[in-house]
């Protein structure tokens, strides 16, 4: 059963009571007497004895409920905080508040500025040229230019995670700024691991926006993670090394200069041999597949994307470090699921996460044979489209049979334990056909022996599943083992299930807090009235979701 609803935290109970009295206590007499008052370095109150974690923590409350003010927000930049998030209240981040936070919160680490487009571009170099202790910067969606990423770089020497996604303001030449001051002569950000720059390329990427990612590639040296779309032309060339006729920015290096600082010894040896030390990549293309492994082969996260028509490049992967893969098929037809086979063999034993979606459920034991390849998962998520063509649906009755009763539930398709499964997601996109009886019956078998050999797992999705996933969930409880104890969401939208066996689910010993049975066609009004009433009569703490 799930858990009994707990008592609050006493933290939360006191942080709820001073978000619910903040107006009306702690932020009166200071909107009447010193709201437009920055002349004083600090606000001596109650606020500045709490926790630095427990005033974000206030911070967040009061913004995700719309009652943060602009007096509540002056209290609360107290001179101990190291971490500051104001996403949640980009309305009332201006010039005055980023003043008082240089002035009062020198000692952050963390600062997140998303969405807060109201702040100057002066205004941002000044704070961050008064934050040096800065790790991690948020400017998403700001008026960060030039100017401000060459603050970032020459002052924030400690950043190793920023995010500059959707800057309208930054250029190509700002990306320069970032990793070399041209008044040190030096290069910038030597920590700096995570680089987020999405919607940032010109209309109609241009050649200068990529010899400006190969140059940040280039000269960052712990750089692991780059976002933009256009990464794969900038590891094209860096991969050619065709630089000779790419003009270099007046006072920057050239892309030749950086090039050769990062080969070292290997390039006096007349060696072309070059690597990056990126390890995650996205939006990569098969074709190119074989260029990043050989540029990048530290990669351990790789999204991939697939177009039609047959494999070319799955035999180069040679990522020896790959752990988490996600693979989308972008075309109008898909790949068949039988296709990551190859790559399942190869490098299944070491993946923790794997992804896939948009393949084709042609061949019924398609399935189980990727599982069968992956044991040590921690994340498995799939979205599959029936075969192409006419087929006997899963809920025909053949012979006078049900189509479940094709296969002996009782058949192990999975040939060892998931001991760290933690959250599995399948659906099924009907769209191109029905699902055959056959397909349906080997999937369902799949169900019953991968959650029985799961004893972890937390949150499961079952998606627009067309057959009945009763037996699936009677015979994987009815199992000898822990099946499904620590199950926490369980998402079963669309999908075929019935009143009794949700009843059931929710009678067994689990940790069940989240439960979404939205567009299941057998489950009505009469049963959704009725788990309400049990979870109401047993003060479960569960939330249901039914439309």
């Amino acid at each position: 059963m799930p858990k009994k609803k707990a008592v609050a935290l006493l933290s939360r109970l006191c942080l709820e009571n001073m978000a619910k009295h903040m107006q009306s206590v702690w932020v009166k007499d200071y909107s009447e007497n010193y709201l437009d008052e920055y002349q004083f370095r600090y606000i001596l109150g109650p606020f500045n004895d709490l926790a630095g974690c427990l005033v974000q923590d206030l911070l967040q409350l009061l913004g995700e409920s719309r009652r943060l003010t602009r007096a509540a927000l002056h209290l609360l930049l107290v001179p101990h905080l190291t971490e500051l998030s104001l996403r949640s209240c980009p309305g009332l981040v201006s010039n005055a508040i980023a003043q008082l936070i240089a002035v009062r919160c020198q000692s952050l680490s963390s600062l997140d500025l998303n969405g807060c487009s109201r702040v100057p571009t002066a205004a941002l170099v000044d704070l961050l040229e008064g934050l040096p202790r800065l790790t991690k910067l948020g400017l998403a969606e700001t008026q960060a230019n030039t100017q401000v990423l060459a603050a970032a770089g020459s002052c924030c020497k400690r950043l190793r995670e920023l995010d500059i996604s959707h800057c309208q303001k930054v250029a190509p030449s700002s990306l320069l700024h970032l990793a070399y001051d041209q008044s040190e002569g030096t290069l910038c950000c030597p920590a700096l691991q995570v680089l987020l720059a999405r919607g940032i390329e010109p209309k109609g990427p241009t050649q200068d926006f990529i010899r400006a990612l190969a140059f940040v590639l280039l000269a960052l040296p712990r750089l692991q993670f780059l976002a933009n779309g256009c990464i794969a032309e900038a590891l094209c060339l860096i991969h050619t090394q065709q630089f000779n006729g790419t003009k270099g920015m007046p006072g920057f290096p050239s892309l030749e200069e950086l090039a050769r600082s990062r080969q070292g010894a290997h390039a006096a040896g007349g060696d072309s041999w070059l690597t990056l030390t990126l390890r995650q990549v996205e939006e990569v293309e098969e074709s190119f597949l074989a260029t990043l492994c050989s540029v990048c082969p530290a990669v351990a996260e790789a999204t991939v994307s697939l177009a039609d028509g047959p494999g070319t490049g799955w035999g180069s992967l040679a990522w020896s470090r790959l752990t988490q893969l996600a693979v989308h098929c972008t075309g109008h037809q898909g790949r068949a699921l039988a296709e990551m086979l190859p790559v399942a063999r190869s490098r299944g034993a070491q993946l923790q996460s794997l992804s896939l979606h948009g393949f084709a459920y042609d061949e019924e034991f398609s399935f189980c044979a990727v599982l069968n390849c992956c044991p040590n998962l921690c994340a498995f998520s799939s979205h599959l489209s029936t075969p192409a063509g006419p087929g006997r649906p899963a809920d025909a009755v053949p012979n006078g049979e049900p189509a479940a009763e094709l296969l002996d539930w009782e058949l192990d398709l999975l040939h060892h334990p998931f001991p760290k499964l933690r959250h599995f997601s399948l659906g099924l996109d009907s769209s191109h056909g029905l699902l055959p009886s056959q397909h349906a019956a080997v999937l369902g078998a799949s169900l019953v022996s991968l959650f029985s050999r799961s004893p972890g797992l937390e949150t499961v999705a079952l998606l627009a599943i067309p057959f009945s996933l009763d037996g699936v969930f009677q015979k994987a409880l009815a199992a000898p083992g822990a099946a499904l104890r620590r199950l926490r969401a369980l998402s079963l939208a669309e999908s075929q299930v019935s009143g009794p066996t949700v009843r059931w689910l929710l009678a067994v010993d689990n940790q069940l807090s989240s439960l979404n049975l939205a567009g299941c066609p057998a489950i009505h009004r009469r049963d959704y009235d009725q788990l309400l009433q049990t979870v109401g009569q047993e003060r479960l703490e569960l939330d249901i979701t039914w439309q």
